[in-house]
């Protein structure tokens, strides 16, 4: 079974919440960005990973805005099931931008990255996604007839972050937009792409809109989750 969750941030706390204990021996957890677990390289920093990394389930993630890419980029890159990721520590691995992979016996394609927060000091050029990962992505989609199960990312599809943006004042987290670059190619992925639902992370909130886009911050839900039952 997979399993997805929003931003963690780097709150170990979140794995301890009762929720996560319907995750069983074998089944796949993704985060949908912003993991904030990799971030200064420290001891203390080496111990999470290697706990998180020695759950019962696979514990994987795209990235966000908000990470350390330069510490990031230090692990190792490997393939698994189907697409490159970088190995963090036994079941924990980023998956990398533009990749599909085979989870469970479903067609997972992961595309991290979104615009950089002007407001966060650790944001950094490397959190947006560049031309190359977009044609990874394009590439990737092709050789599976453009045919997948899930679609996981930080950002979700510009038609999403306006339909989010409805009722919101001009301020708001949720009318800030990504760059024009951003929009248009998650736009030409949600074209390209025949897909039975898509998880993102960005808007912190938990969210369903009918009936192929889930919005999740601090929710756990299964892949097969059923919108109708509470």
């Amino acid at each position: 079974m997979i399993y997805v969750t929003g931003d963690t941030h780097g709150d170990l706390e979140r794995f301890k919440k009762p929720m996560f204990r319907k995750i069983k021996k074998r089944d796949t957890l993704i985060i949908c960005g912003d993991f904030g677990f990799i971030w200064d390289g420290g001891k203390r920093e080496k111990r999470i990973l290697k706990w998180l990394g020695k759950r019962r389930y696979d514990v994987l993630f795209v990235d966000g805005v908000h990470e350390n890419f330069d510490e990031l980029e230090s692990y190792p890159v490997e393939q698994w099931n189907g697409g490159n990721t970088r190995v963090i520590s036994g079941k924990l691995r980023q998956l990398m931008r533009g990749n599909v992979f085979n989870i469970d016996g479903k067609k997972v394609l992961a595309f991290g990255g979104g615009d950089r927060d002007e407001d966060v000091q650790r944001s950094d050029s490397k959190c947006a996604p560049s031309p190359e990962d977009f044609e990874q992505a394009m590439s990737a989609l092709e050789k599976h007839d453009c045919k997948i199960d899930y679609i996981v990312s930080y950002e979700p599809p510009a038609m999403i972050t306006e339909f989010l943006a409805l009722g919101k004042n001009a301020s708001d987290t949720l009318c800030q937009s990504v760059s024009d670059t951003l929009n248009y190619y998650l736009d030409k992925i949600n074209e390209k792409a025949d897909y039975e639902r898509w998880f993102f992370g960005r808007h912190h909130i938990n969210k369903i809109i009918p009936k192929k886009h889930f919005a999740l911050f601090d929710d756990v839900i299964s892949t097969q989750h059923d919108p109708t039952k509470k």
